[in-house]
């Protein structure tokens, strides 16, 4: 119920956004053609119903966007966040209008009129889908449409799902009080409802309250409290949500997944395990690697293998085992950075830290600009590894870090990376306190569970600035 009245309020929005901007895209035409703008050439038998069903066109594509992300918190005002929708929206419209332009190869359209309206466009949509959910949810769910909300559960359970409600109340949503086993007797969670009894005064309640929805704060603990509540909601036409608690129990972030009427919860959503993001991130991964290893990379060599026979004569690439996606191992390639020497595995999995001794001076330089990573391009080339994911670390390392954090594995999910969100926000360099382990597995996680083709390329940049202005950790 509530999400359906968030969806209709974010498709009417989007309604009104179109009309808005259609009423704009014409009034911004005849200004033009009215008080000739400077600059702005405009023909006055320009057919302009082609560019206006494209900027229609951009805006019912948007819709789907509003509708399907931003639905659950669109009455909510939010600068940044329309500001962002807007881009998007606008975007769309600049695509298909430009589009329409060189399909028809149309010289008779002014390039200015088209940018100028884009512009306007923009900054409207940014203030209105600021200012204009939060207005048009009071006016849609005034008196009339309000719903008396009854919530039955613990008062700790109301106060953890506090915010929530009071985000809803633009909704229509107007909680009418709680049904507890007892009364909160010194507030300590903030309680701000009245105790109307116990769920056995819930018909009663019901009643007297016009109450229109109940809402269960937890999981019903036995079936004849599940089936006392659906029937009382059921003989007074209450609607009935019961919020599941089960994260509390296992003390585990969860998501809900329906297969074929089925649902399960999981620990963590995967984008890339749709096929079509698996074949955008590796169409990235290929589009950047392999320029790289084909121009990049053999200057590089040269340059690489000159300044190591100067200073520290041994092999090009140090060339050692990790473990990639699913656990399998696999040569991760790296420009030797360190003198060469035979040590066992227990000594060469010492972390570099800051004036190792065992670092040649060009080699420090390499590793402060990234460049002893290079190489791995060809690990992203043949496959092995992703432009961005988890870093690898030593087997030895590995086994370490995994034994100090929950949810080590999880990084295994994907392919590892020669850059990656830890890095990009700073957590790179050697991992001396286990502290440093949980923030890198906590961002490798959250990068898992929310990939897109858009954190890759901003990872990707924002690696690519620190090679050319390395942060303090770097060494």
């Amino acid at each position: 119920m509530i999400d359906v009245r968030a969806r209709g309020l974010a498709n009417l929005h989007a309604v009104l956004m179109t009309l808005a901007v259609g009423a704009l895209f014409w009034a911004w035409a005849y200004l033009n053609l009215l008080y000739q703008v400077p600059f702005i050439h405009m023909n006055r038998y320009q057919n302009l119903l082609p560019y206006f069903l494209c900027v229609v066109g951009g805006m019912v594509l948007s819709a789907r966007e509003v509708s399907r992300r931003l639905a659950a918190r669109f009455h909510l005002p939010d600068l940044g966040g329309s500001a962002r929708l807007a881009t998007r929206q606008v975007g769309l419209i600049a695509m298909l209008l430009f589009a329409m332009m060189f399909a028809t190869q149309d010289h008779g359209i002014s390039r200015l009129f088209l940018g100028s309206f884009l512009v306007w466009c923009w900054a409207g949509l940014a203030l209105m889908n600021a200012w204009v959910p939060a207005r048009l949810a009071r006016f849609v769910f005034q008196k009339g449409h309000r719903l008396p909300t009854l919530f039955i559960g613990r008062p700790g359970s109301f106060s953890r799902l506090g915010e929530w409600v009071a985000n809803k109340e633009p909704l229509g949503i107007y909680p009418v009080g709680l049904l507890a086993p007892e009364p909160a007797t010194t507030d300590p969670h903030g309680l701000t409802l009245p105790w109307l009894g116990t769920i056995d005064d819930l018909p009663k309640v019901l009643e007297d309250k016009l109450v229109g929805q109940v809402i269960m704060l937890e999981l019903p603990s036995n079936y004849g409290e599940a089936s006392r509540v659906i029937s009382a909601c059921r003989d007074r036409g209450c609607r009935l949500l019961i919020h599941s608690n089960i994260e509390d129990r296992y003390s585990q972030t969860l998501v809900p997944v329906t297969e074929e009427g089925r649902h399960f919860y999981t620990l963590q959503e995967e984008p890339l395990e749709d096929p079509l993001n698996r074949l955008m991130k590796r169409a990235f991964d290929l589009a950047v690697a392999l320029p790289v290893v084909v121009l990049v990379l053999p200057p590089l060599c040269a340059w690489v293998a000159l300044m190591q026979r100067v200073q520290a004569p041994g092999p090009l690439f140090h060339a050692r085992e990790r473990r990639g996606k699913q656990g399998r191992a696999f040569c991760m390639l790296k420009f030797r950075s360190m003198y060469e020497a035979n040590v066992g595995a227990a000594a060469e999995s010492r972390q570099a830290l800051t004036e190792d001794e065992r670092i040649f001076p060009f080699g420090r330089y390499m590793r402060r600009r990234s460049f002893d990573e290079f190489p791995q391009f060809w690990n992203v080339l043949v496959g092995e590894m992703s432009i961005v994911g988890p870093r690898p670390y030593m087997p030895i390392l590995d086994e370490e870090f995994r034994a100090q954090t929950d949810g080590y594995r999880t990084r295994n999910l994907v392919k590892p990376g020669i850059t990656g969100l830890s890095q990009s926000l700073g957590f790179r360099g050697a991992v001396l306190e286990e502290e440093m382990v949980k923030r890198r597995v906590y961002w490798d996680v959250y990068y898992i569970s929310h990939w897109s083709m858009w954190m890759d390329v901003q990872i990707t940049a924002k690696t690519l600035w620190q090679v050319i202005d390395p942060p303090e950790t770097a060494f």
